[in-house]
């Protein structure tokens, strides 16, 4: 019995291993997409690009690298990070969103803020 049970421990040690890197790995994933759509929807807004990584790291995971490119009235948000614990894998986490550029005129244009329905002045 003893010598099944050097063999299976760690077997069983590197399975829980592996098993906690992939959840971690999985949580660095969900990150990235929210951090993406985070992003995508403050370029959408028009936002400068500055403040679109902003928004995009402060849901990214610790040192994720953010990219914001426009392609015509189309915004792309790329969020890329490393893998959690093992660093030295070459494998990172990659998510991308994209969102077109909403209109934001001011209240007179009918844009952000305007209240259907309603007429402005007295």
């Amino acid at each position: 019995m003893t010598a099944e049970a050097a063999v299976v421990l760690p077997v069983l040690v590197a399975f829980a291993m592996a098993l906690v890197w992939g959840l971690l790995v999985m949580t660095a994933q969900i990150q990235c997409v929210d951090a993406a759509r985070a992003g995508a929807r403050a370029a959408a807004r028009q936002e400068p690009a500055d403040a679109v990584v902003e928004v995009a790291r402060a849901t990214a995971p610790r040192g994720a690298r953010v990219t914001v490119t426009r392609e015509g009235d189309q915004v792309r948000v790329v969020v890329m990070a490393e893998a959690p614990i093992l660093r030295g894998l070459p494998f990172e986490v990659r998510e991308e969103a994209v969102a077109a550029e909403e209109d934001v005129g001011s209240v007179e244009d009918g844009g952000v803020g305007a209240v259907a329905g309603q007429e402005s002045g007295p």
